[in-house]
Parts: structure tokens; C-alpha cells; sequence
């Protein structure tokens, strides 16, 4: 594990670079895109749970898959982008292994930075999460929920982790400190503020009981490792379930293979979570 604190002495380049992902992986948005192509495919041929709305706007809204039984789990996915980029229309594909098992999956988004805040983000995912359990039952999803992320996804998932709704998370390649991000570029479109920086950090927030598979790839950039090593080396230091899974070979893009597929490391421990 990298030092804890050695980011605060970095400048504001070396701390951007720390966290670009797409400048570590090149072929990061051709495999974005090779996602986006195929997730367009998969929503032609199931359209009817497509734009669910729980809010006013088109990006407050679902796609929800329902299982053949509505008492199947179900797999919720967050899209990545960190908070400012990608939508869920774009990633409908990471959940067809999810799928081919038999289980329902819903993927929600929420408005974008810098049109919306981290503490809107926020409210709007848990809003979705209330819209999910009031409505999910008449939609055809009913069962146990694993609340799943990427990236900024991960972060949501983790902290939505507490939400009635969610039986389990798995948070994958997470931003569980916010602190760091106030001093990149990223911060130009969310604006963070050291008020949002400790109400919307899991890192430092109360460490839920529900158990939590945090995951990354084994080859990712070593902030992205040291923020899920830490949150849960802290989430174990309190007794609450829930491995640390590093991903062999896999770097921030690669890693959603292994939740895409039905045979992946990754949905093999979402399912692992519903037996903790």
C-alpha cells in the first residue's frame, strides 16, 4: 500500500496524473466505446424497462432488466465517468452476465457535474434507490439487491451502501476519499467543498454492517489501489464483512470484464455477497 498522505505534498499536475485513468490506459475509450455499441444492442432488444423515470429530468431515470422471477437478485450498476462524464445507456452491457445467471439488473444515472454538485449526485442516486424500492416490486424486480459501481460508480455504491434497499455493494475501483480530487483538474466541473468532502467520503463516513466486496484491478494506477486498500482495511479494522478482491491482470478498464461476463471474478463475488 502506497503512503496515505503522500498526495497532499504532490502539485496539482502530478495529482491529475495520479488519477487519470485514460492517460494510463490508452485504449480506455475505444474499450468505452466498444460498451457503448454493444449496450445499444442489448437495450433494442429489451425496451421496455428502458427510462424509468424517478426524478424530472431524462438523466433521472432507470433501465431495469427483471428476471424471468421477480424474487431474483438483482444487480445495480453505476456508471463511472467521474461524476461528470458517460451516462447509463452506455454501460447497459457490463450487466449481461448478470443476466444470462438469471438475475434481474437496473442501472440508474444522475445529473452531471458542473450542472449538479456532489452533494446533488448524492441526493439523486438515493432518491433513485427510494424510487427502486417503492416501485422495483410492480416492475418485476423484487429480490435481494447488490448495489454495484466503477470509478465514480464505485464511490456511489459505497456510499449508498446504507440505503434500506441494498442487501450488499460492491464497490469496484472506487474513489473513497474525495480529498484527493479537490486538488486535480477534475475538480474544475464538481466544484468540491471541504463540507462535501467529509459528508460524501465513505472513507470517513460511519462503516456499514452490510457486507461490501471492495474490488480493483491488480494494474491499475496506485491511487486508485491505495483508496479501495484503505477503505477496506478500515471497514475490516471494524468487523464488517467483506474481502478486498484485486483483480489479476485487469487495469481500470479491463476490470468490468469480470462483471460482465458470467463466468467473471466479479460477479462471482456479487454473488458471494448475497451468501455473507
Amino acid at each position: 500500500m502506497t503512503d496515505s498522505n503522500a498526495w497532499r505534498g504532490w502539485d496539482r499536475a502530478t495529482l491529475s496524473a495520479a488519477y487519470n485513468n485514460n492517460a494510463a490506459v490508452p485504449t480506455g475509450s475505444e474499450t468505452v466505446e466498444g460498451w457503448a455499441a454493444a449496450s445499444a444492442t442489448l437495450r433494442a432488444a429489451r425496451p421496455e424497462g428502458l427510462d424509468q423515470l424517478y426524478g424530472s429530468t431524462p438523466r433521472q431515470g432507470w433501465d431495469l432488466f427483471p428476471a424471468a422471477r421477480a424474487d431474483a437478485p438483482c444487480l445495480v450498476f453505476i456508471h463511472g465517468g467521474y461524476w461528470q462524464r458517460n451516462s447509463r445507456e452506455r454501460f447497459t452491457c457490463i450487466v449481461e452476465g448478470a443476466l444470462a445467471r438469471g438475475w434481474s439488473a437496473a442501472l440508474p444515472s444522475h445529473t452531471l457535474a458542473p450542472d449538479a454538485s456532489m452533494t446533488v449526485i448524492a441526493a439523486e442516486m438515493r432518491q433513485a434507490m427510494d424510487w427502486l424500492q417503492a416501485n422495483g416490486p410492480a416492475k418485476g424486480i423484487a429480490g435481494p439487491v447488490v448495489l454495484s459501481g466503477w470509478s465514480a460508480g464505485g464511490h456511489l455504491a459505497a456510499l449508498l451502501a446504507d440505503h434500506p434497499a441494498v442487501t450488499a455493494a460492491l464497490a469496484i475501483s472506487g474513489i473513497h476519499d474525495l480529498g484527493p480530487i479537490q486538488g486535480t483538474g477534475l475538480n474544475d466541473a464538481l466544484q468540491l467543498t471541504a463540507e462535501e468532502i467529509a459528508a460524501f467520503s465513505p472513507q470517513f463516513l460511519p462503516v456499514s454492517p452490510k457486507p461490501i466486496t471492495v474490488a480493483y484491478g491488480a494494474e491499475e494506477l496506485p491511487e486508485l489501489r491505495r483508496q479501495s486498500q484503505e477503505f477496506h482495511a478500515r471497514r475490516a479494522a471494524a468487523g464488517a464483512p467483506g474481502p478486498l478482491l484485486a483483480v489479476e491482470g485487469a487495469d481500470h478498464f479491463s476490470v468490468l470484464d469480470h462483471l460482465r461476463r458470467p463466468d467473471g471474478a466479479l460477479l462471482a463475488a456479487a454473488e458471494s455477497l448475497l451468501r455473507a
